[in-house]
């Protein structure tokens, strides 16, 4: 089958990591793959020289931005029509929210066979206000009526789709985020050298979080559950991988709460680097203000790390309360506190959880088994 995948960015991301993943499964299935993108910018690392070398089509529109832009989207989507139809794609299949719903237009005006749209996570979300989440809830609906399929990373954005009206759960199935999981494992790397390298003891607890220095991801949560923390356990430690547009500020309140010392920022490390930077870790703290399926707790969990995180969208997938990590309301920080310090101080606990989350995502989330999914997929809708 001739397949274009669509997204805005190529980003250092999950769902960006999702589709160059998708696209060099199905080219291994033989089939002819092409990849749009827009610009892509930003502190947060790019995937593109990646997706340059993955052995099938990449394509760079500069009309195919992030940000909403009346005019600049009405080109694009001109622009992504006169694509498809040049190419005449069997499946035109759309990810991220802008994508998704400029690609879908043009891929319907196209007369595109079949139309296709993931959901890494909600447009529309509690970090918005109301009449941004109705917009963006408008918004989706239109663009499903121009979908075939659309395909939710974890079962939470089925039910979110449905309960607001987005589209009915027959057009929607689930298939997980595929990982590349024969590079996560713990058995490769020497923990102690990673820890000796940070400067932490044998009887130090290292805390991990991986995620962009960016305000949804949930910083503004975690810094004050590990000031409360290190009151009741100083002997733990804090390893931020990551970077992002607000570092100076989190830096700041780390100073100002004594914790800049006992908190080393990796700053942005490539992809491949993640793994071994997890080795070091004891468990993970996510403090995400929403996600679609936590990529980093599972790429953790397959390092054999347990996670503590907030009870919010695909997250209770992966953590499965008291057996692969423990779960917290949503900024209830007290009790996301207490099951940090309980897991900091069981290692016999953190043992069993990351055994037990290792199995659940070799088996759950391989990368394999994703594009497998969407190949049969494909080929119902193609007929």
């Amino acid at each position: 089958m001739r397949i274009v995948h669509v997204i805005t960015r190529l980003i250092v991301g999950g769902a960006q990591e999702n589709t160059i993943l998708t696209c060099d499964g199905l080219r291994e299935l033989g089939h002819e793959v092409t990849l749009i993108t827009g610009p892509t910018t930003g502190p947060e690392g790019s995937l593109v020289d990646r997706a340059r070398g993955g052995g099938y089509e990449f394509v760079e529109i500069p009309e195919l931005v992030r940000a909403v832009h009346p005019w600049r989207d009405l080109r694009a989507i001109r622009r992504l029509k006169r694509e498809f139809l040049s190419r005449r794609p069997d499946v035109v299949h759309t990810h991220s929210s802008k994508a998704g719903i400029v690609g879908r237009y043009a891929a319907c005006a196209a007369r595109v066979p079949a139309v296709v749209h993931t959901i890494h996570g909600m447009s529309f979300n509690r970090t918005q206000s109301r009449p941004v989440r109705r917009l963006y809830a408008w918004l989706e609906r239109r663009a499903a009526r121009r979908s075939h399929a659309i395909v939710a990373v974890a079962d939470a954005m089925i039910e979110q789709s449905v309960a607001a009206g987005v589209c009915s759960r027959e057009t929607m199935r689930t298939v997980y985020s595929g990982m590349e999981v024969d590079l996560f494992d713990p058995n490769k790397h020497d923990r102690a050298a990673i820890r000796q390298a940070w400067g932490v003891g044998e009887d130090e607890i290292v805390v991990g979080s991986a995620a962009r220095l960016f305000r949804k991801k949930g910083y503004e949560q975690l810094i004050p559950v590990m000031a409360r923390a290190v009151k009741r356990n100083p002997r733990l430690k804090f390893v931020w991988i990551g970077d992002g547009a607000q570092r100076q500020d989190y830096e700041a309140e780390l100073t100002r709460l004594n914790l800049a010392e006992r908190t080393i920022l990796t700053g942005l490390v490539r992809p491949e680097q993640i793994p071994e930077l997890l080795a070091g870790c004891d468990l993970l703290a996510h403090t995400s203000q929403w996600e679609g399926l936590p990529r980093t707790v599972v790429q953790a969990l397959l390092m054999r790390v347990p996670a503590v995180a907030f009870a919010i969208d695909g997250t209770p997938e992966v953590v499965l309360d008291g057996h692969t990590g423990r779960l917290a309301p949503l900024n209830n920080l007290d009790v996301f506190t207490d099951a940090l310090l309980e897991l900091a101080g069981d290692e016999n606990q953190r043992r069993k959880m990351g055994a037990a989350g290792r199995r659940l995502c070799l088996e759950r989330f391989n990368w394999r088994k994703m594009t497998a999914d969407l190949d049969q997929m494909y080929r119902e809708l193609c007929g």
